[in-house]
């Protein structure tokens, strides 16, 4: 009876799972795709029964049911979007929509709260990073004050992985990669929950039981195997945020190893050798014992150009729905029509605030330079082109923090995007390698699923077996001077428009 390994990711607006053997050869896939909700300027949110579990059922279910005779799912991982505030009373059910990562910004009071009362040096040193809108801590105090009911009623705080855990085991676990994006509830240096700063927002006993990424959680129940197709008894790892199984996937693991991940976010996570706090970035443990990483992110990338295609490009929509060629495909030969530079157009993608290394939660997207000769392909052009700025930003972030990296791996939806690939290399002039396999992070938990249950030879069997690289794409040197001069005017728009931005964000949200 051969041995199978189940990985499946929830994502923000898509699910995925993969069905793989321990060589990491690839029996089946499966997607689901589902909505963000966004209840007004600032907030997201996913129902966790509607999207989270019903994505890991709809999946699960359709990777069973293609399990060869004869062989059987040996282990399961879960990935999902990290890291997420969910309330579940005490049978576990939700008491409201899941609030999401950091594109999520509701929070932005209580973390000014918690630095004045604690100070922000403080808060760096214990969990090894600032509060932004990616920490769970401030997101929990917001309900504490704004939902005070559903805080009461809390038996736990969860999040996406968390949750599709609990409902395949009915255990509560966390992994500390995303437990690390609880604070300020948790110690960077002892990788354990702490009491420090915890008084005014949460008892710890609400918190899920920690564990690492590659450790066995429980096992499936008899309810979940009847919903999932998986059978009863299968063992359940802790899971991982989806970032850390991506950079995983694509064989990033040893310090020095940097992974730029193109999804509905552009997400960057380089391994350390060591915990070294910063305040541009976050600083997270890895998912084995031991490790650590920096991780940054913008707040949209993908997602921006989503939002540009549904706005700017509902007759490609409609032509595609119609039979058509892919609105994007057509749209990126619009953009490479367009020259470098977008005919002089700068666009700001913080369409929903940023992340690292700003930390804005006011900022705002900007098209500068518009007039009347712009096509729709410079507009196109300049999402893209600002994304890659943004992502140049990060990279720049990360070589300061003393950790240096020659090239970056890519990975994600994104990089069926050549022409966004070679946009991101030249204007960063880093230079990225893509795998022959970049199906994300549903690769990477299948294969933690492995090391879990000892199918895997370790990291040995990831780089020998698993990984492999089609290309290199390099820096365009001629271009260099042409994205240097954009990417100076890009850092000047946010620094000499942020004023304004501001205060028309405050009048977005009344």
């Amino acid at each position: 009876m051969a041995t199978l390994l189940l990985g499946i990711d929830i994502g923000t607006y898509s699910s995925k799972g993969v069905l793989c053997r321990p060589d990491g050869a690839i029996l089946a896939e499966a997607r689901a795709d589902h909505e963000m909700s966004i209840p007004k300027p600032g907030y997201a949110e996913h129902d966790a029964d509607g999207v989270w579990w019903a994505d890991f059922v709809t999946i699960s279910q359709a990777l069973s049911a293609k399990v060869p005779a004869g062989d059987r799912i040996a282990a399961v991982a879960v990935s999902a979007i990290g890291a997420c505030l969910l309330p579940v009373d005490k049978q576990g059910k939700p008491l409201r929509p899941g609030i999401l990562y950091g594109v999520d910004i509701r929070a932005s009071d209580q973390i000014d709260q918690l630095e004045q009362q604690y100070g922000r040096a403080a808060l760096v040193e214990l969990g090894g990073m600032r509060l932004t809108s990616q920490a769970v801590g401030p997101k929990i105090l917001w309900l504490k004050q704004h939902e005070p009911e559903i805080y009461q009623a809390a038996h736990k705080f969860l999040t996406a992985t968390s949750y599709v855990i609990f409902k395949l085991t009915g255990d509560y676990v966390i992994e500390r990669h995303t437990a690390t994006e609880f604070n300020p509830l948790i110690n960077i240096h002892t990788n354990e929950w702490d009491e420090k700063f915890a008084g005014g927002i949460t008892p710890l006993e609400k918190l899920p039981r920690l564990g690492w990424s590659n450790e066995i959680a429980g096992q499936v129940t008899a309810e979940a195997a009847r919903l999932t197709g998986i059978p009863q008894g299968t063992p359940v790892t802790f899971g991982a945020v989806d970032a850390l199984s991506e950079a995983l996937s694509v064989g990033v693991a040893h310090p020095g190893e940097l992974m730029i991940m193109y999804g509905s976010t552009a997400f960057f996570i380089l391994v350390i050798e060591k915990p070294i706090p910063s305040e541009e970035l976050w600083m997270d443990m890895g998912a084995f014992k031991g490790t650590y990483v920096y991780a940054a992110g913008l707040s949209t990338s993908g997602s921006a150009t989503t939002w540009f295609r549904d706005q700017f490009a509902r007759d490609l929509v409609q032509q595609e729905k119609e039979g058509g060629e892919n609105a994007y495909a057509v749209l990126a030969r619009e953009a490479a029509a367009s020259p470098a530079g977008a005919n002089g157009l700068l666009m700001l993608p913080y369409l929903s605030g940023e992340r690292t290394p700003i930390f804005d939660t006011r900022a705002r997207g900007i098209f500068a330079g518009l007039g009347l000769n712009h096509t729709r392909g410079d507009m196109y052009r300049a999402v893209l082109e600002g994304t890659a700025y943004a992502i140049r930003h990060n990279l720049e972030a990360m070589q300061a923090a003393g950790t240096p990296f020659k090239h970056g791996v890519a990975v994600g939806g994104g990089t069926q995007n050549d022409l966004w690939l070679q946009m991101v290399s030249d204007i960063s002039g880093v230079p990225q390698l893509v795998p022959e396999k970049t199906i994300g992070a549903s690769y990477g938990d299948a294969y933690l699923a492995g090391m879990a249950i000892g199918a895997v030879d370790g990291l040995k069997t990831l780089a020998e077996q698993w990984v492999k690289i089609k290309k290199e794409v390099k820096p365009d040197q001629k271009l260099k001077s042409v994205y240097d001069q954009h990417y100076q005017l890009f850092r000047e728009l946010y620094n000499q428009s942020k004023e304004v931005v501001h205060r028309l964000a405050d009048l977005q949200e009344g």
